[in-house]
């Protein structure tokens, strides 16, 4: 194990021997660091937090530390990070509350600098938040999530997978699978994430369905109640009624279409 000998470590941490920790490091509390990690110069890590192997930890990021919640008084909480995740400079992922459940991570994410992840938010895996990028507590975000610089996510929102935000956009309501985000907007959706979608392996088959889930939704003329009437009258195939069940369960409703041409 490689430590410097200006780290602050507390004696409730464990560390795998392969993790490498950096000059002026702080781990506080039970804190549990997988192989192959690194953390690097001026980091604060608080526990009870478990990371898992082939995470990097870039300087000023703080990882663990207590919500940002006027009911939280101290309990003891948890944070869940999963493996090969990389953490930017003064990016922040905190705990969860009590009644919160705690905060999880999955897999392969990127947080970039000055991201934030709030108490008891659930982010898939290989999900990407760029410079900036704000998520309240509770949310939810799909796997392969793109979140551009300085995008906000109001707290119990949800992202659908597969989808892309503009940078600068704001959201209070949910955003459905495979959609993009209008660059600056709020509230609002561009279209589909096409590319990704062909990037990420989907067949031609299985993106024409999604398009004619989404045509539904948002160009049909239907209410979003009308819209699942008429898609449940249809056989789709798992990745396109996955969309139709995230609309049909959002408690907070789904953003609206665009009116402006997309970015």
């Amino acid at each position: 194990m490689k430590i410097h000998s200006t780290a602050v470590i507390s004696p409730e941490a464990e560390l795998d021997p392969s993790v490498e920790v950096g000059p002026y490091v702080v781990i506080e509390g039970r804190v549990r660091i997988g192989p192959e990690s690194r953390i690097l110069s001026h980091a604060c890590l608080f526990g009870d937090t478990e990371i898992g192997e082939r995470t990097l930890v870039h300087p000023f990021a703080t990882i663990g530390n207590a919500p940002q919640d006027l009911s939280y008084r101290g309990e003891k909480t948890t944070l869940r990070i999963g493996s090969g995740n990389t953490f930017r400079e003064g990016c922040s992922i905190h705990r969860g509350t009590v009644s919160g459940g705690g905060t999880v991570i999955g897999n392969d994410g990127f947080f970039m600098s000055c991201s934030h992840v709030g108490h008891d938010s659930r982010v898939g895996n290989s999900v990407i938040m760029a410079n900036g990028a704000l998520l309240g507590g509770h949310v939810r975000l799909g796997d392969h999530v793109f979140l551009s610089g300085n995008v906000i996510i109001h707290q119990f929102c949800r992202i659908g997978e597969h989808a892309i935000l503009g940078g600068g956009s704001a959201y209070s309501k949910d955003v459905p699978p495979f959609c993009t985000g209008a660059t600056r907007g709020v509230n609002e959706v561009a279209g589909l994430n096409v590319i990704g979608l062909r990037r990420s392996g989907f067949s031609l088959e299985e993106r024409e369905e999604i398009k004619s889930v989404y045509r539904v939704i948002y160009n049909s003329g239907l209410n979003v109640s009308q819209a699942l009437e008429e898609l449940g009258k249809r056989k789709l195939g798992p990745r396109a009624a996955a969309m139709v069940e995230f609309v049909r369960t959002s408690k907070r409703g789904i953003c609206r279409q665009s009116s402006r041409r997309r970015d």
